[in-house]
């Protein structure tokens, strides 16, 4: 039984409230080209899609995302920042903090309709502190279009990659989505997720029999996998990058690109971690122009504060999985531009 609360507008009347301004249109199109140029291949510079494992609170995720800004004019020229501004949430047991889409406040029960028009003042004060247009995570493919005109780069989920709508609404999206590889780590399932994601497609969505062309930008995470007994299987080697690789040309996949995730289970979600795991990517881009090539870049958990905390008690500290603290953060973002 369904017990109907609160009638939610479609996107296109959210977006009339509360539309983008027009001064921040052509900072969003400058961007969305810059990472785009990155997975074709057209621009040689990596992408650093970093930030806290979820955006819970407006204050500290701005700060975080203004100290990236600035920190985009030092490496600029190497890299591409994008800050993760990510606004669902999973669970395991789909249970707790569900993420600011469905909590703004995350002490308070969910209120949907206040999350939605809340995640896009954020978006739109997080490029207007910093120039940086964000990536977030499409968690539920029916919600993205609630954002999507805010945003450079989506991802999609490990535990959604193999989810047939999540895969039909990537081949519309007019911005690089990355496909997660799925919790089991299953390679073919990762490249049959990005060749359903790169193929036109004709599907029903929010209400209407919809046409796609195919999103070309679609691409792979590597964030490693779990067997079956709960042990974390990292998947950022070499050999299973190269792998990877030879899939992508076996596929015929258009614009063959690896984006590095370096926490979950590539780090085992100790995220001190994530500083060794891109020294040894960077080193293989060193070592094997094959590498180098698909390699693009990095996702990174980070925060203000490094770690985590089970309530919102420290400034720009994680309320849910741990992250590396800024000063780490800055650190290897100045490190790895060094090396590209």
């Amino acid at each position: 039984m369904f017990e109907r609360q609160i009638r939610i507008p479609e996107p296109e009347e959210i977006l009339a409230a509360k539309p983008m301004p027009e001064s921040l249109k052509k900072i969003k199109a400058e961007r969305d080209a810059l990472v785009s140029d990155v997975i074709t291949g057209k621009s040689r510079k990596l992408l650093f899609i970093v930030g806290p494992c979820s955006a819970h609170e407006a204050a500290p995720v701005l700060d975080y995302v203004e100290r990236l800004g600035k920190l985009n004019e030092k490496v600029k020229d190497k890299l591409v920042l994008v800050p993760r501004i990510y606004t669902n949430k999973p669970r395991t047991r789909g249970v707790g903090y569900k993420g600011m889409f469905s909590q703004p406040d995350p002490t308070k029960s969910e209120d949907i309709l206040k999350g939605i028009y809340a995640i896009r003042d954020l978006n739109i004060k997080a490029i207007e502190v910093s120039g940086l247009s964000a990536a977030d995570e499409m968690l539920y493919p029916a919600n993205i279009h609630y954002v999507e005109d805010l945003l450079s780069y989506i991802a999609v989920g490990a535990r959604s990659s193999e989810n047939q709508l999540h895969r039909l609404v990537a081949s519309g999206i007019d911005v690089p989505v990355g496909v997660k590889n799925p919790m089991s780590g299953s390679i073919l399932v990762l490249l049959n997720s990005i060749y359903a994601a790169q193929s036109g497609q004709v599907f029903k969505l929010n209400g209407w029999q919809v046409k796609t062309q195919g999103n070309p930008l679609a691409h792979a995470i590597l964030r490693g996998g779990v067997d079956g007994y709960g042990n974390d299987i990292p998947n950022f080697h070499y050999e299973t990058v190269m792998q990877v690789a030879e899939g992508y040309a076996k596929a015929g996949l258009k614009n063959p690109a690896i984006i590095v995730d370096a926490n979950h289970s590539n780090s085992g979600k100790k995220f001190k971690q994530q500083i060794r795991i891109c020294e040894e990517v960077m080193q293989n881009r060193n070592y094997d122009k094959d590498f180098k090539q698909i390699v693009k870049g990095f996702m990174i958990e980070s925060f203000i504060e490094e770690g985590n905390q089970a309530e919102d008690v420290v400034y720009g500290k994680s309320i849910t999985d741990p992250c590396l603290g800024w000063e780490d953060t800055e650190r290897l973002i100045l490190d790895v531009a060094d090396k590209v």
